[in-house]
């Protein structure tokens, strides 16, 4: 004779468990993932997505290298510009501007546009039922607009230097005022960037909002035009932006002293450079936190 245990009915799967990975959960007790390891590791994650999409590629990364030579090409024939006596190439002129119109199109234009999608195909609605915080995605992305922005701030420098013939600074003050304008403005451009996406309605209509925004920045922020050539009301109300004290601090890191004196208030004002940054990434961060969701509003 054979006996049979008894077997135990088995409870139905709750909803979205097929979703949760295996292992102690978070409020059960057990151990909570590392929101900043998790962030990091999503880098290179999202570091290899940006360099599979071409047109975020040569919008973003490779557009202020062929601005640069554009200028360069066009504008050589007319001579040099600056100051008597402190004159630069035409090639020289343009690079710190478009160093900051790097910054922003790695950052703002990016992500506002990347997210934007993401939120729109559905992408971000299933990130929402895994158990990815939202700090662990930002992270993701602003370390990718970090790796992208700095490997193409490094390119634009090399290819000046040896396309385009221009002379960098030698002088340690220039690369530090360098380096925490970089830091500071492609911070501030994430952030900005992430609070722009919840302006499109769609993935659809992102480029053609933020886009125009970006474009407009770049001219009346002394990145296309020379700043000094402005009317006095446009450079106050590109004063209000952050990309007129980004390119104004990589003036100050890239050209000699006597061009302070073409800026805004005849100096180069690298403590409100400062100031403002640090402001617009304060918004930046305000309306990321209050306006992001997993999914839109309206589905």
């Amino acid at each position: 004779m054979t006996t049979t245990t008894p077997t135990t009915p088995s409870r139905p799967e709750p909803r979205g468990a097929a979703a949760r990975p295996a292992g102690p959960r978070a409020g059960g007790g057990g151990i909570r993932p590392n929101r900043v390891a998790v962030g990091i590791a999503r880098i290179g994650y999202e570091t290899k997505g940006y360099f599979r999409s071409l047109d975020a590629v040569f919008f973003t990364f490779l557009f202020p290298l062929i601005m640069l030579g554009i200028f360069t090409a066009a504008f050589s024939s007319q001579g040099d510009l600056g100051p008597t006596g402190s004159q630069v190439s035409v090639g020289a002129y343009y690079l710190p501007g478009m160093l900051a119109a790097g910054l922003l199109l790695s950052g703002v234009q990016n992500l506002a546009v990347d997210i934007a999608t993401e939120k729109s195909d559905g992408t971000l609605k299933r990130l929402g039922g895994t158990p990815l915080s939202p700090v662990s995605y930002f992270l993701g992305k602003i370390g990718q607009v970090f790796v992208t922005g700095a490997l193409q701030a490094a390119l634009l420098l090399v290819a000046a230097a040896t396309v385009f013939g221009i002379a960098l600074p030698t002088e340690p003050e220039a690369w530090l005022t360098f380096a925490w304008v970089f830091v500071l403005g492609i911070t501030t451009s994430a952030l900005l960037g992430i609070a722009l996406s919840a302006l499109p309605r769609s993935g659809k209509s992102a480029t053609a909002v933020v886009i125009p925004i970006v474009l407009v920045l770049q001219f009346i922020s002394g990145v296309y035009l020379q700043f000094s050539m402005l009317p006095e009301w446009m450079q106050n109300v590109a004063s209000l932006f952050p990309l007129k004290w980004m390119a104004q601090g990589m003036r100050a890191a890239f050209l000699p002293e006597d061009f302070a004196a073409l800026e805004q208030h005849g100096s180069w004002d690298l403590g409100w450079v400062a100031v403002w940054l640090l402001v617009w990434l304060v918004v930046g961060l305000i309306v990321s936190r209050l306006t992001f969701r997993w999914i839109r509003r309206d589905a």
